[in-house]
């Protein structure tokens, strides 16, 4: 005898299971935060805008206390007659300090004792009204090469008049440009990419200071000039 096995126990069998997968594939899974970690989290991102507001808070006393500067920049209030009285002694001549009102403003004076180049000089720096710049050097020991040096090799390529004197004009066709004058006993050197105008200006302050200090007597082992 044959064991018969029931189709319907076993179909309704396969049925249950498969349905219960599909029911169980429909259904998606929810993760779920505990509410103690979502009571963390939300106390977290509170904290850090309260600390980006407090931050803010301290800094912005700090930025309306120190406003941006002007745009025309900053520049440097230097007494070149005062710094040229003081000279006088170690440089054995009055400096000049030109008087260009209020045009020019100068960023230094200062006397160099020539260690490097052995001429000593006075040296000042010039802010011109086109925001440009000037740099004039005086001594009583100039020669050939120094004043190459001074000039940047440029070759003298015509003269300007100022102040009444004829000053040498050495161009380097880059921009850089420089007015040489041998005055009373010393040579001065202005330099610099400004204008020839505002060159021009300069040079006449140069001469009425050269010409209201004492003459310098050329030591004889100074060398030429020019």
């Amino acid at each position: 005898m044959q064991e018969k096995t029931s189709p319907d126990h076993d179909a309704s069998g396969s049925g249950g299971a498969g349905k219960a997968t599909e029911d169980g594939g429909d259904q998606p899974v929810k993760p779920v935060i505990p509410a103690a970690a979502a009571k963390r989290a939300n106390a977290s991102v509170i904290g850090m805008v309260i600390a980006l507001l407090v931050s803010i808070a301290a800094f912005l006393p700090v930025v309306l206390m120190n406003p941006l500067p002007k745009s025309d920049g900053f520049r440097p209030d230097i007494d070149v007659s005062a710094v040229a009285r003081n000279a006088t002694d170690v440089a054995g001549f009055t400096p000049v300090a030109p008087d260009t009102g209020d045009t020019f403003s100068s960023n230094y004076a200062r006397w160099e004792s020539g260690s490097g180049s052995g001429v000593p000089t006075w040296e000042v720096g010039f802010l011109t009204p086109d925001e440009s710049f000037i740099g004039l050097v005086q001594t009583r020991q100039a020669n050939p090469t120094w004043l190459l040096q001074q000039t940047g090799n440029a070759p003298v390529t015509g003269s300007r008049s100022a102040g009444g004197q004829e000053w040498e004009l050495r161009d380097t066709g880059k921009g850089e440009r420089s007015m040489v004058l041998s005055y009373r006993g010393t040579t001065v050197v202005l330099s610099g990419p400004a204008k020839l105008d505002e060159f021009a200006v300069l040079a006449d302050a140069v001469v009425k200071s050269l010409e209201s200090n004492p003459a310098v007597t050329v030591s004889p082992s100074a060398g030429p000039t020019s």
